[in-house]
């Protein structure tokens, strides 16, 4: 079985019902990781949409194991950030947590994020 953390992008596109909705509740079926910044984000795009995120956020939690910000976690995206940046002036702290947190669980990333794109071996695209 493979393992996938799932990130901002993906919950977004799931819930709103996307075409790309469809591959992510395929990946649902797989052993499935939410790191707690994703809910962090989701909860704020919710509020600017005016949405209600108890059921949201219950769903991310039966169909997913959330993934605190750990000290290792925090240390390893650091160091991931400062290199990224140099890369990308685009990416963000939230970008390096998440990538963090699948290379601490050795899971690929699901997103459709094109700052993950030169990640091939690290990410899963939904959108090519």
């Amino acid at each position: 079985m493979n393992s996938y953390v799932l990130d901002t992008y993906a919950w977004v596109e799931y819930f709103r019902g996307t075409n790309l909705a469809d591959k992510v509740e395929v990946i649902l079926n797989e052993k499935c990781f939410t790191p707690t910044i994703v809910i962090a984000e989701l909860q704020t795009k919710f509020l600017k949409e005016n949405l209600d995120f108890t059921q949201a956020v219950n769903f991310i939690e039966a169909k997913t194991i959330t993934i605190p910000l750990t000290t290792n976690i925090a240390i390893l995206a650091g160091k991931i950030n400062f290199e990224r940046k140099k890369l990308n002036p685009h990416w963000s702290l939230y970008d390096s947590i998440i990538l963090a947190t699948a290379r601490e669980i050795k899971a690929k990333i699901v997103t459709g994020d094109e700052d993950f794109a030169d990640l091939k071996d690290e990410v899963l695209m939904l959108k090519i």
